[in-house]
C-alpha cells in the first residue's frame, strides 16, 4: 500500500499536512517544525523520508486490538520511549523507572491510545537523529505535533486494516522556495 505525507499548502504555519493512502486522503498533524530533511533531536520537525510501518502499539484498556497485519502490542503503564541521546537505548522502547530522559507512552491525553512506529533512525540509531517518530492519534485541534505525524483514531484503524509487514510511509518535504 502506498502511503503519503505531504505539507497542507494552504498551511502557513506548515504544522498541517494530508495524509493519502488507498484512495483516502486526510488532515493530519505535523511537527512543529514542518517537514524537514536532516531531522535533530528536539527540532520539532517531522522527518523526510521513506519509513517502515514497524509495529503497532495501543491501549488495551480503551480500545480492542487493531486489525491489522502489522505486529502489534498492548501497552502498559511503565512503557516509555528513551530520547536521551547520550543514553545507549537512545530512540528505542524502554521500561520506567528508566535512568536516561524517556518519553511516556501511557498518556493520558489519549494520543497514544494507537501509535504506529516508523522506522525513523533505527537501523542503524544515530545519536541526535531524532527519536520516537510515531504515527498517532491527532488532538481535536491538529495541534502540532513534537515530530510525528498525527490524524484521527479512525483513519488509523482504516490505515491499520489495509497495512501489511513491509509497508512504508513516505513523507515528502516542501519544495525549497515554496
Amino acid at each position: 500500500m502506498r502511503i503519503t505525507v505531504t505539507a497542507d499548502p494552504a498551511d502557513s504555519g506548515k504544522a498541517r499536512g494530508r495524509l493519502r493512502f488507498a484512495g483516502a486522503d486526510r488532515a493530519c498533524a505535523l511537527g512543529r517544525g514542518g517537514i524537514r530533511a536532516g531531522k535533530r533531536e528536539g527540532d520539532g520537525a517531522t522527518p523526510a523520508g521513506r519509513f517502515a510501518l514497524r509495529r503497532v502499539l495501543y491501549r488495551a484498556d480503551r480500545m480492542p486490538a487493531p486489525a491489522t497485519a502489522l505486529p502489534a502490542r498492548a501497552l502498559a503503564p511503565a512503557d516509555a520511549w528513551c530520547d536521551d541521546p547520550a543514553h545507549p537505548a537512545y530512540n528505542t522502547e524502554v521500561r520506567l523507572p528508566f535512568e536516561g530522559r524517556a518519553e511516556r507512552l501511557w498518556r493520558e491525553d489519549r494520543l497514544y491510545d494507537l501509535v504506529i512506529v516508523l522506522g525513523h533512525n533505527d537501523d542503524p540509531v544515530v545519536a541526535g537523529a531524532g527519536s520516537a517518530v510515531f504515527l498517532h492519534v491527532a488532538g481535536d485541534d491538529l495541534a502540532p505535533t513534537e515530530g510525528c505525524v498525527a490524524t484521527d483514531r479512525a483513519t488509523l484503524a482504516a490505515l491499520l486494516a489495509r497495512a501489511a509487514p513491509g509497508d512504508v510511509i513516505e513523507i515528502v518535504a516542501p519544495e525549497e522556495g515554496r
